[in-house]
Formats: structure tokens, C-alpha cells, sequence
């Protein structure tokens, strides 16, 4: 979601599944009394002046970021956060990889083409990837989030998990703002302080971003082209190889037991020896390397994956997400839904049957709160509810059979 390293990735994909399935079981730190709590904040605020002053951040950005500011608790309450729900890969990818999201990404490619065209010459990263990278993490800009940074990580430093590591973001932080680089006011972002359309964290955005609309600022909150721009960078500082996909569906042959992994790649031949097939019917490449992965087990969808999944999975850690984003840039430049089918009985819901879903327990006196798509506590409870009700086990989660069942009105 959100250029993260690896040190974080799993806070990172916490705090996706979270927006996924909503906010579960809060454990809050405990603190001291207010007083000493705020006088203990600036103490630790103050403790980091020197670290930042040596990065270039000037005392003037220092004193009127830091001066006044009170911790905000409800960031270590979301770093605390086990989510209730391990996500199906069928729920995470039809969620993510839904009609509404494709609709939207293919506008994106018609309204910034010519933006497109300039990053394509200049960093070689195909643009449907990188589309759909900005579709997974921000919604097309519609979900940036909306925490203040600074504060969310001045927080997560005096007080969270991986303390030094957030020092580090926070300062970095510092310096955007200390270059002028993006409007303070505008900073804000995920809980974890990745920030922009493409959900870059501090430290990446100094090492990445890019000045693509030739403002002379690397502005990836208010500037789109540089946002796309600095997110094919990021790509292709991973390894990204012009011309070569990401990979593609397959076929297993008939007990199939043989290796599998992204990082345990053959020659293409040699899977093309051992039987395997593409999907859509096209031959295998004649030449490169793929690794293959089978994100349910062997009786769901499976797919040989080459270095430039690679390159996808370094921008979040799971391959559930770089599945997600090459799926998604598949459908974006025109291609089919899956083949293969996910071992399951109770299909995953896109966005807009989920919110149906909420619509129809509402309906049916469940308090599920403002029927929006986002699933939260409220909508597992009144699901478990429902689902008690009408004789089924009681999953609380959003499925296609609780889905059925309310369109059939039991």
C-alpha cells in the first residue's frame, strides 16, 4: 500500500487487511498521566533535534512542526491491531480487482496518457503496472488517507513498535517539508506515514520520488505525473525489465509435484517440458525465467511469475499484493477474469457487493453503520448476527452465500 520496506511490511499489510475487513480488537499502550505524558512527548520530541539538524533539517522547520505537538494515541491502538480475520485470497483479490476499480483505472489511462507516455520513455515500467499500483494503493488518489504525519510519526517514535525506525521516517518527513517539496498542510496519509497516491513512506520518497511535471518539486500529494512517475522509478530501482511482463495464468498437468515458489524459477522450457501451459492458450515464452506460484494450493488458479513480479513485490512484501496489482494491469489492458476458480463455495465480494451487503442487513434492523463498502467491526457483528439467525455457521464474514441468502430474503 505504500512504498513500505520490508522492516514494516507486516504492520503495512495489518493495516491493508484492516481496511479491508475494518478496525477489530483495539490494545492501547498505557500512559502516564496527561501531564506527564505531553511533558514526557516533548522531551522525546527535543531528544531528536540533533538527528534531524544533522539530515539538514533547519531549527526553524524543526521548532514549527514539533512546537505544540501532542502524541496521537490512536496510531499505537492501529499499530497494536491483529486483525480477527485471515483474508481468503479470493476475498483480498476480488476486493481489490473488482469492475469499479478496472473501470476507473482504464479512465486513468486515457486521462494521463500523455504523462504516461513521458514515464514509459523514461523509466521503461509498463503503464498499466503502474496504474494499477496507484488503483491497490490509493483508489486512484480518492484514499490517501488522512492522518497528519508528522504527529502519526513523531507517535509512532516516542512510543510504537520500531522506534528508531520511525525517527528515521519522521525526519525524513522533516525534510520534505524543509525543502519545500510538498505543502505541510497536505501531508498526511496512512497511520504508518505512507503518504501521496502511490502511498510512499518518507524515506523512500527521498531516495525516489521525482520531479515529473517540472515544477522543481517532487510533490507526489498535489502532482499526479509525479506520483506515477516516482512509482515507475521505484520499479525499476527494484529490477524491472522493460518488455517483459509480469507473468501469466497457467494450467498444471494432472498431479503436478513439482517445484514451486517465485524464487525457485526455471527456463521457461523447462516448465513447457514438465507439461505446463498457459491459460489463455498462447505458447509459452521461448526464452527467460518464471517461478511458480500457487497462491490457494494446487486445486486453485496458478501462475509462472517472472523477475518483474519480482520488482511488484517490493513495493509491499506479499505476494497477495503483487498478485492483486498484476491482475489488475492484466485487466486494465484489456484481458479476461481468471480462468482457474478458487477452491471455495463462498465466493469473494467486489466493493459494491459489500456495501450491498450492509444495505440488506440495514434493511433488516442490523447496525452496520453507514453502508460504504468498508467492512468493519459493526458489519462482521451484524453478519455473525444474521447468520446465527438463519442457521449458518457464524464466520461474520462478508461472502457470497451471506450475499445469496439476503438476496433471497431469509
Amino acid at each position: 500500500m505504500a512504498v513500505m520496506r520490508n522492516m514494516i511490511s507486516r504492520l503495512r499489510n495489518r493495516s491493508f487487511i484492516s481496511f479491508l475487513l475494518g478496525p477489530i480488537g483495539l490494545i492501547g499502550p498505557t500512559f502516564a498521566s496527561p501531564a506527564h505524558a505531553e511533558q514526557d512527548f516533548a522531551s522525546c520530541l527535543e531528544g531528536m533535534r540533533a538527528a534531524a539538524e544533522a539530515k539538514g533539517v533547519s531549527a526553524a522547520t524543526f521548532d514549527s512542526q514539533t512546537r505544540g505537538l501532542s502524541p496521537d494515541r490512536t496510531v499505537l491502538d492501529l499499530q497494536q491491531q491483529q486483525p480477527e480475520f485471515k483474508t481468503p485470497i479470493w476475498d483480498y483479490l476480488a476486493a481489490l480487482v473488482d469492475d469499479q476499480r478496472i473501470a476507473d483505472g482504464r479512465a486513468m489511462l486515457g486521462q494521463w496518457r500523455s504523462t504516461l507516455d513521458a514515464v514509459e520513455a523514461r523509466f521503461g515500467v509498463d503503464r498499466h503496472v503502474v496504474v494499477a499500483v496507484w488503483g491497490v494503493e490509493s483508489d486512484f488518489g480518492k484514499s490517501i488517507g488522512k492522518r497528519p504525519l508528522v504527529q502519526s510519526l513523531a507517535t509512532l517514535a516516542c512510543y510504537g513498535e520500531k522506534s528508531s525506525y520511525f525517527r528515521g521516517e519522521l525526519i525524513a518527513t522533516l525534510k520534505i517539508i524543509d525543502d519545500g517539496n510538498v505543502n505541510p498542510a497536505h501531508l498526511v496519509g496512512s497511520w504508518a506515514g505512507a503518504f501521496g497516491h502511490t502511498q510512499f513512506m518518507p524515506s523512500t520518497f527521498m531516495r525516489l520520488a521525482v520531479d515529473m511535471d517540472g515544477s522543481g518539486r517532487r510533490d507526489i500529494v498535489d502532482s499526479v505525473p509525479n506520483a506515477l512517475g516516482s512509482t515507475a522509478n521505484f520499479l525499476r530501482r527494484s529490477g524491472w525489465t522493460t518488455g517483459e511482463g509480469w507473468g501469466f495464468e497457467v494450467i498444471l498437468p494432472s498431479g503436478y509435484h513439482g517445484p514451486t515458489g517465485r524464487g525457485a524459477k526455471r527456463p521457461f522450457s523447462a516448465w513447457a517440458a514438465a507439461g505446463v501451459t498457459r491459460a489463455d492458450g498462447h505458447a509459452l515464452p521461448g526464452s527467460g525465467t518464471a517461478g511458480l506460484i500457487i497462491p490457494a494450493g494446487r486445486d486453485g488458479p496458478a501462475f509462472l511469475v517472472t523477475h518483474n513480479f519480482d520488482a511488484i513485490y517490493s513495493y509491499n512484501a506479499a505476494e497477495s499484493y503483487a498478485l492483486a496489482i498484476s491482475i489488475l494491469s492484466d485487466r486494465l489492458r484489456g484481458a479476461g477474469p481468471l480462468v482457474g476458480t478458487w477452491p471455495t463455495n463462498d465466493r469473494g465480494l467486489s466493493r459494491a457487493e459489500r456495501k450491498e451487503v450492509q444495505a440488506l442487513l440495514t434493511q433488516r434492523g442490523y447496525d452496520v453503520g453507514t453502508p460504504d463498502g468498508a467492512v468493519g467491526a459493526k458489519t462482521h457483528d451484524a453478519i455473525k448476527a444474521y447468520e446465527a439467525r438463519i442457521g449458518l455457521p457464524q464466520t461474520g464474514r462478508p461472502g457470497g452465500v451471506v450475499l445469496d441468502a439476503l438476496r433471497a430474503g431469509r
